[in-house]
């Protein structure tokens, strides 16, 4: 467990993935934010770690390391996603990140499953773990690396579809979708946010 005292890293990155915690939720939808942190990880070398700061309420399982040559703290909020903002913002005041060193990875519906769209900004287009990152923050100009799952079939509610498992053909593919979105992360802390849109919005 990490100490309270403030940790001042000039240059480092924030990467949060977003998703619910516990064994109900690993395989879903809404926790491929979760997916793709895992993967950096492994690409990290070390293992998730608690840190829990009553100063900071930085609830969350953390990683420190290094990706693409750049200084990096990797998170899983332990709350729940429509709380996610709280321990957002309790690890960036903790290691004292700029907003424009923040990401946030997400699953999003309108992006076709396992294509993978980044930006800077926007709305929330209905993500309740973004909308409380951006109410948390106080500012919505944070990095995005969004991973596709699509839109629900027929007339299925788009909440439910989110924390329902990939499908079977979906999860053939799964494996390989992720390491590609875990490739976006790491093309956007080395090359920069246009670099990475260049090479991830054309496949």
């Amino acid at each position: 467990m990490c100490g309270e005292g403030v940790r001042v890293s000039a240059g480092m990155w924030l990467v949060v993935g977003l998703g619910n915690p516990g064994p109900k939720y690993e395989g879903n939808r809404h926790n491929a934010g979760f997916m793709v942190l895992d993967v950096l990880a492994g690409r990290v070398g070390g293992s998730f770690k608690a840190h829990r700061s009553k100063l900071f309420g930085s609830r969350s399982d953390v990683l420190e390391g290094r990706l693409a040559g750049e200084r990096v703290v990797l998170a899983k909020p332990r709350s729940f996603m429509n709380e996610s903002g709280g321990p957002v913002k309790g690890l960036r005041d903790f290691y004292k990140v700029p907003l424009e060193r923040v990401v946030v990875v997400h699953d999003e519906l309108d992006v076709p499953f396992g294509a993978v769209r980044l930006k800077k900004g926007g709305g929330d287009n209905g993500h309740n773990g973004l909308r409380s990152v951006t109410r948390s923050l106080g500012d919505r100009e944070y990095l995005r690396v969004r991973f596709g799952v699509g839109r629900p079939p027929g007339r299925m509610d788009a909440a439910a579809f989110v924390l329902k498992d990939f499908s079977a053909a979906e999860r053939r593919d799964l494996g390989v979708e992720v390491e590609r979105a875990a490739d976006a992360v790491e093309a956007l802390l080395g090359d920069g946010l246009a670099a990475a849109q260049n090479t991830y919005h054309s496949g």
